[in-house]
C-alpha cells in the first residue's frame, strides 16, 4: 500500500472542496490534497452554458435513483449529483441565487448555528463573487467566482417575465438584493461566455502551486482513525490502494450524498446501522444520513405555435449555426443556461417572505425526465416549494464503496409540502395564460385542460415532481442530539475532522444552492485557520 503525507486532505472535488483546496493551499508551508471521484472537467459540454441540458444524466453523474417515492406514485426518481471535478458547479444551470436573509438568520437563530447569520455569511458570499454588473454592500466584483447577466436572453424568456408581471408580480433585477420577490432573468456563474465553476474560478488559478495535489478517479474507502483522531484516508486510485496521511486536518466535502456515506463507511454515523453491516463503529452519531431535504420541482411544459425558443437548435443546420457563432464571437444560443428566467413568490398569502420559486426553460425535455412537445418546439415552466417540511434520509446500501446508497428524499410527506407545490403548478398555469406568453403558445402539454383542482394539481405534482438538484443537511451543522458537526463544522465527538459542504446546512435555503455552498467553503477556510 502507498503512503502519501499531506496537511489537510480534502476528500471530495465538489464546489466547497474546490474552494478549501484553493484558499488553504494560498499559504506556501501548508501542504494540500484534494481527492476527487470523477474525472477532469474536459468535456466541452461543461464550459459551454448551455451544456447543462445535457449532462443532467450520463457519464459526468453518479447514476443515482431515489428510493421508491411513497408520496410521490412510489416512483424512483432519478437523483442527478455531480461525479466531476468542480462538482455541482460544472453540471448545474448556473444560477447565482443565495438564499433570503431570514434563511441565515433562521440557522443562527433558531437552529444552533451560531455564527451563520445572515450578517455573518454575507462576507463571505462576497468575497467569493466577481459580480461583472453589480457591486456595492450586497455585492462582490473581486471574487473568483465569475457572475454576470446573460448578453442576450431568449424571447420566451423576455415573455416570461413580462407574463409575471402581468400576473402580478414586481420586475425584479436582482434577486440578490434586498428584495427577492418577483420576477426577472437570472444571473449566471458564468464569465465571457463560458462557465465559471468552482473548479475554474478557484481551482485552476492555483493548480501551479507546488504545494497543491489534485488528484481525480479516486474512490474514497474510508477515513483512517485513530481513536477518536482522524488520521488520513484511503482509497484507491488506478486499481492501487492507497493512504494519505493528514498532519492537521481531514476536511470532507463530498456533497449532501457523498458525504455521509463516506462518514458511514468509516465507522460514524448510526450504530445499528453500521452494525447490520459489519462495519466497526468509531462514533455513534444518529444524525449522520438523516434530515435530507431537497426541492421537489414541478414542471408543466407548453407546446408552441413556431420554432421561437432553444429547441429549433435540436436540427443539425441551426445547431451547426449556433456553434459556428459561439466558436467565432462567443455568443449566440450556446451563450444560454437555458433556464434563463425565473421568479419568486408566494403560494401561501400570508407567508412573510416568498414560499415558491420559478425556473422558466426556453426549451422543452432539456433536462432528464422532462417530456418534449409533438411539434418538437416547447417551452418548461418548473416550481417549487422553497421550504420544504419534508426530511429524508441516506443509508448504505452496502459495506463496498462502489456501491451507491439508498437516496430517500421522502418528498411530499408533509400536507404543507403538497398543498405549496400545488398552488406552485396553479399558478405556472395562469402565467402561460397571460398575453405575452399566451401569443406564443399553441397549447399545454402537461398538466392537461383537464387538470383544474386543487386535489388534480396535488396529484400532478406527485405523479410529475423530481428533484431539483439541492439535496442538503444530512450531516447538519448544530447543536442539538441530532446535529452531526457544530458550528465550527468540527464532526462531534472526533478530533482533527470536519465536514464543509451542503450537508451541514442546519436546514434548506429558499434558492438554488451552489452559492451557499461555495459560501461554506470560504467560510470554513477561516474557521480552519483560526480567524474566527
Amino acid at each position: 500500500m502507498k503512503e502519501l503525507g499531506y496537511d489537510y486532505v480534502i476528500v471530495g472535488g465538489g464546489s466547497a472542496g474546490c474552494v478549501l483546496a484553493a484558499r488553504l493551499s494560498e499559504n506556501p508551508a501548508v501542504r494540500v490534497l484534494l481527492l476527487e471521484a470523477g474525472g477532469r472537467d474536459s468535456n466541452p459540454y461543461i464550459h459551454m452554458p448551455v451544456g447543462f441540458a445535457k449532462m443532467t444524466a450520463g457519464p459526468l453523474t453518479w447514476g443515482l435513483k431515489t428510493a421508491p417515492q411513497r408520496h410521490a406514485c412510489g416512483r424512483e426518481i432519478p437523483y442527478a449529483q455531480a461525479k466531476v471535478i468542480g462538482g455541482g458547479s460544472s453540471i448545474n444551470a448556473e444560477i447565482y441565487t443565495r438564499g433570503h436573509a431570514a434563511d441565515f438568520d433562521r440557522w443562527a437563530g433558531e437552529e444552533g448555528a451560531a455564527g451563520w447569520s445572515f450578517k455573518e455569511v454575507l462576507p463571505y458570499f462576497i468575497r467569493s463573487e466577481g459580480n461583472t454588473i453589480l457591486s456595492g454592500e450586497m455585492h462582490g466584483a473581486d471574487g473568483p467566482l465569475g457572475v454576470s447577466n446573460l448578453p442576450d436572453p431568449q424571447p420566451m424568456s423576455r415573455a416570461f417575465v413580462q407574463a409575471c408581471q402581468e400576473f402580478g408580480m414586481p420586475y425584479n433585477p436582482d434577486f440578490n438584493g434586498r428584495a427577492q420577490e418577483g420576477a426577472g432573468i437570472y444571473q449566471t456563474t458564468i464569465r465571457n461566455g463560458r462557465r465559471c465553476s468552482a473548479a475554474v474560478g478557484y481551482l485552476r488559478p492555483a493548480a501551479k502551486r507546488s504545494n497543491l495535489t489534485v488528484e481525480t478517479g479516486c474512490l474514497v474507502r474510508r477515513i483512517l482513525f485513530q481513536k477518536a483522531r482522524a488520521i488520513g484516508v484511503e482509497f484507491v486510485r488506478n486499481g492501487q490502494l492507497v493512504t494519505a496521511r493528514a498532519e492537521s486536518e481531514v476536511l470532507v466535502t463530498s456533497g449532501a450524498i457523498g458525504s455521509p456515506k463516506i462518514m458511514m463507511l468509516s465507522g460514524v454515523g448510526p450504530a445499528d446501522h453500521l452494525k447490520k453491516l459489519g462495519i466497526e463503529v468509531v462514533e455513534d452519531l444518529p444524525g449522520v444520513g438523516e434530515n435530507l431535504n431537497d426541492h421537489f420541482g414541478v414542471d408543466i411544459v407548453a407546446e408552441l405555435k413556431g420554432p421561437t425558443s432553444l429547441d429549433k437548435y435540436n436540427k443539425w443546420h441551426w445547431m451547426l449555426w449556433a456553434g459556428l457563432q459561439y466558436l467565432l464571437f462567443k455568443s449566440g444560443p450556446v451563450t444560454s443556461n437555458v433556464v434563463e428566467g425565473g421568479a419568486f413568490w408566494y403560494g401561501d398569502a400570508g407567508a412573510a417572505i416568498p414560499d415558491l420559486q420559478f425556473h422558466f426553460l426556453a426549451g422543452a425535455g432539456a433536462e432528464a425526465g422532462v417530456p418534449t412537445v409533438p411539434s418538437g418546439s416547447g417551452i418548461t415552466l418548473n416550481s417549487y416549494t422553497l421550504r420544504p417540511k419534508s426530511r429524508g434520509s441516506v443509508r448504505l446500501a452496502s459495506s463496498d464503496p462502489a456501491i451507491n446508497p439508498i437516496v430517500d428524499p421522502n418528498f411530499l410527506a408533509e400536507p404543507d409540502d403538497v398543498r405549496v407545490s400545488a398552488e406552485g403548478v396553479r399558478i405556472s398555469r395562469e402565467i402561460f395564460a397571460k398575453p405575452s406568453l399566451q401569443k406564443f403558445i399553441k397549447r399545454l402539454h402537461l398538466p392537461g385542460d383537464d387538470v383544474r383542482t386543487n386535489a388534480q394539481f396535488a396529484d400532478y405534482a406527485r405523479r410529475y415532481g423530481r428533484t431539483s438538484y439541492h439535496p442538503s443537511g444530512t450531516c447538519k451543522m448544530g447543536i442539538d442530539a441530532m446535529a452531526v458537526v457544530d458550528p465550527q463544522l468540527r464532526v462531534r465527538g472526533l478530533d482533527r475532522i470536519r465536514i464543509c459542504d451542503s450537508s451541514t446546512f442546519p436546514s434548506l435555503i429558499g434558492s438554488n444552492t451552489n452559492a451557499a455552498a461555495i459560501m461554506v467553503g470560504e467560510k470554513a477556510t477561516d474557521l480552519i485557520r483560526g480567524n474566527m
